[in-house]
């Protein structure tokens, strides 16, 4: 009964608060940060799909690794565009020689899997950051292509000192940066 009621309370209180997550850190950096991470040298991994038509109706600003093409993408209004387009990646890890879809293939999914952060709405996705005043800060490491040993395709850091947006396609990182 003790255990019921601790339940009923943190879910009231959460359940009315705007939530603000920090993984890696103890606490998000400011009130318009949804979820933030740790400065350690580690990424965002994407989730893998077998191809950009296996997912259904994606909502703009949707990040995925496609499996199919070894290529990171994300969804605009327009359609698909690719994140790495210095070359094709591989899903082989170079260090066992395995292959990352033998092992995915084999497992079961929970296709009803979704981790939601800030207010509601029916947005597909697995996780959705649905605030509308937040916004996701990616795990910040600097010269990713030098201290991520071993990354793993699908994963999406911010390098703070060259300020630049990078994606690993299993092959080779691509670095994206704002024109000023």
């Amino acid at each position: 009964m003790k255990n019921i009621l601790i339940t009923a309370t943190l879910s009231l209180l959460f359940g009315f608060s705007q939530a603000q997550i920090a993984i890696g850190k103890n606490n998000v950096s400011t009130a318009s940060v949804s979820l933030e991470f740790g400065n350690e040298n580690r990424g965002l991994l994407l989730p893998w799909v077998t191809a950009e038509t296996a997912v259904v109706s994606p909502e703009n600003g949707t990040i995925i690794y496609d499996a199919a093409a070894n290529k990171v993408k994300v969804k605009y209004v327009a359609g698909w565009q690719d994140l790495s387009i210095d070359a094709a990646g591989t899903t082989i890890n170079p260090n066992t020689g395995i292959d990352g879809l033998l092992i995915q293939n084999g497992l079961a999914e929970n296709t009803d899997a979704k981790v939601s952060i800030g207010e509601p709405t029916d947005v597909n996705g697995i996780l959705v950051l649905e605030d509308t005043d937040k916004a996701m800060v990616l795990p910040l490491v600097e010269s990713p292509d030098l201290n991520i040993i071993n990354p793993t395709p699908g994963l999406m850091v911010y390098n703070p000192t060259s300020q630049r947006l990078a994606v690993f396609n299993g092959t080779v990182w691509s670095f994206w940066k704002a024109e000023n």
